[in-house]
């Protein structure tokens, strides 16, 4: 695990050494074991690459970069290859030689052999370049899900790339507000691949590589992975399905326990932390490490669930409790991390039992993708409900039941239970196909999005482009929800979430569910496996459930939230009032003071809870402010 950072510039008598040392310098955080750089000057060009590692993985000889036998390879590598030691062994068997144990000259070799195509063998979470010295081409490269980061900027002299935007962002600061990344986290409370909060500064897309020409100075990107959705098996039983359920994530975990360091796991007592707790533990000789966070307000804790899974499986549990003031003490570090506005407020407490648990171990295996791939979200439910409501209820009686119930049952308090539920799905109710898309704003609605922007950031259709690419055309069903997921929440929040937060206290983290074969194959079964009614989940319980007590994986879950609706009306009232002032709003000239000041008031006021807006906007200008020097 590490970071990595590369720059191409055709600027003359340009020294990039010390560029690079800066680039790694300021990600640090992402692998402080050791560093490594290369560099070389051709006629019309100077090209750099770097990177700063968290060794895992052959800690002696695994050293970057890594070069093939003459030289005219080279690469830097952040990530995992689970199933580098088959690739190894077939390898070795073709008559290739290894100088390391590592997993990175693994990818090396096999570009070597087999180029590009290389990409679709590795099962793994990474991002790395390779300079192909023959060919004259930059290939970077980044795995199927996105767990790890990739930024890219071009201007008229220089093609720059890094693991995080810090470093990017260290070689020129004039960049500008993206409209349609503004918009996006505006609406998402976070921006997905391609977009940043800048003009003309990238993410690369998951399960994509990017080619550089040296020669002409330009790039084109192609998909890994043909994005093809497969045909369902309607052939098979449930039995079947669950049994084959049961072995791919045995396998997944097998594999993603590989270590050259201690590691444990991330233990929330949810369905997916525990299921990846309890197999590890099954398959390690000694007790393993497993470690949550809870919280002094009962409403949000659940550590009683991960006190029934490790005492289950007997292991060497840590058990972390957080107030009001951890996160508060903690709270600009966290968010200004993540280098552009990103306000999924449980980036908190990931960050905190991250830190916790980088006190014991190095590596910590997650839950992470456990909703995603086998159907655990209750939106996904909802839009069941979608359809049969609007098949129903006719739309004009709809609006009228939604604005008299929203006047009589007002949501006044950060605490998330049924009412908050009911009003989140009567708000996402959509007779044009579009429910989906509105399920997963968490942010600002269309509607109030317009509302709250001035006219020259407005944007009409801020999903048109994911419309266009996703391999998928109706919105109307768990595989759609599931793969819309795949390209925007997953990609976009909860990796993004988990890897700067983790990365940031040096603790790599794997999450076995995230898996191309599992991925792949709980697409292919009839969706009633996976969720069946409300029983979300469904065949993963199944596929575990005579491990656990009775009942234990049916047990709700709450998820990883934190009060911080709450807290804005207490410890962070004061910033968040600094933030509406009439001055600032109006140098900035991006928000309608009048909309903000309202839902400001209604919020302190406790007369309308605003927890997902208002916060939103404070996550916004402390970026903003950090950004521009706090010179408002």
């Amino acid at each position: 695990m590490c970071g990595i950072n590369g720059i191409i510039t055709t600027k003359k008598n340009i020294e990039i050494s010390p560029v690079l040392k800066q680039m790694n310098r300021l990600i640090a955080h992402r692998g402080p074991d050791e560093k490594g750089y290369f560099t070389d000057k051709q006629n019309h060009y100077t090209i750099g690459m770097a990177m700063t590692r968290l060794s895992i993985i052959d800690l002696q000889t695994g050293t970057q970069p890594i070069y093939n036998e003459d030289k005219s390879l080279i690469i830097v590598f952040n990530g995992e290859i689970y199933n580098y030691q088959k690739l190894r062994n077939h390898l070795v068997k073709e008559g290739v030689n290894f100088k390391t144990q590592s997993d990175t000259e693994v990818v090396l070799k096999l570009y070597e052999k087999y180029g590009k195509d290389s990409f679709r063998l590795l099962d793994g979470m990474f991002a790395f370049s390779i300079y192909d010295k023959k060919l004259n081409k930059i290939i970077i490269a980044r795995d199927f899900f996105g767990e790890k980061p990739l930024y890219y900027t071009q201007n008229n002299h220089s093609f720059i790339w890094a693991s995080e935007l810090k470093s990017i962002l260290s070689l020129n600061k004039s960049y500008t507000i993206s409209k349609k990344g503004l918009n996006l986290f505006l609406r998402l409370t976070y921006i997905p691949a391609p977009y940043t909060i800048y003009e003309n500064i990238h993410k690369l897309e998951a399960n994509s590589f990017l080619e550089f020409d040296l020669n002409k100075q330009n790039f084109q990107i192609e998909k890994i992975h043909l994005d093809k959705i497969p045909d369902k098996n309607t052939g098979i039983n449930f039995n079947e399905a669950k049994n084959q359920v049961e072995q791919l994530v045995r396998k997944s975990v097998e594999n993603r326990s590989i270590a050259d360091v201690p590691l444990g796991t991330f233990l929330s007592g949810g369905v997916d932390s525990s299921i990846v707790s309890l197999v590890l533990a099954q398959q390690k000789e000694q007790p393993i490490h497993t470690f949550s966070v809870g919280f002094k307000k009962k409403s949000f804790d659940e550590t009683d669930k991960s006190r029934i899974v490790a005492k289950l499986i007997g292991s060497k549990h840590q058990e972390f409790i957080i107030g009001e003031n951890d996160l508060k003490e903690n709270l600009d570090k966290i968010i200004t991390n993540f280098d552009e506005p990103f306000a999924d407020s449980s980036a908190l407490p990931t960050y905190m039992v991250a830190y916790k648990t980088r006190q014991f171990v190095k590596v910590a295996l997650t839950g992470d993708g456990g909703d995603e791939v086998f159907g655990g979200y209750n939106k996904y439910y909802i839009g069941k409900i979608n359809q049969k409501y609007t098949g129903i209820i006719p739309e004009k009686l709809h609006y009228s039941l939604k604005n008299n119930f929203q006047k009589i049952f007002k949501d006044k308090d950060d605490n998330r239970g049924l009412l908050f539920k009911i009003n989140k799905a009567l708000n996402a109710i959509d007779y044009q196909d579009d429910f989906y898309w509105n399920i997963i704003s968490l942010g600002f609605h269309k509607q109030a999005l317009n509302q709250l922007l001035l006219p020259k950031y407005q944007e009409n259709d801020i999903f048109s482009s994911y419309k266009e690419n996703i391999p998928i055309k109706k919105y109307d069903s768990l595989t759609a929800y599931r793969i819309i997921d795949k390209y925007l929440s997953l990609e976009g929040d909860m990796l993004v979430k988990v890897d700067r937060t983790s990365m940031l206290t040096s603790l790599e983290t794997r999450a076995p569910f995230l898996n191309k074969e599992l991925w792949d194959y709980t697409l292919s079964l009839p969706e009633v496996f996976l969720m069946k009614g409300n029983n979300k989940k469904n065949l993963l319980k199944k596929a575990f459930e005579q491990y656990f007590p009775k009942g234990f994986l049916e047990k709700s879950k709450k998820g990883f939230g934190v009060p911080v609706g709450d807290w804005l009306r207490s410890s962070f009232k004061n910033e968040l009032l600094s933030y509406t002032d009439s001055n600032l709003l109006s140098k900035q000239g991006i928000f309608n003071p009048d909309f903000i000041k309202k839902i400001v008031n209604e919020h302190l006021t406790s007369k309308k809870d605003y927890t997902f807006q208002v916060w939103t906007f404070f996550v916004f200008q402390k970026w903003y402010l950090k950004v521009n020097n706090n010179k408002f």
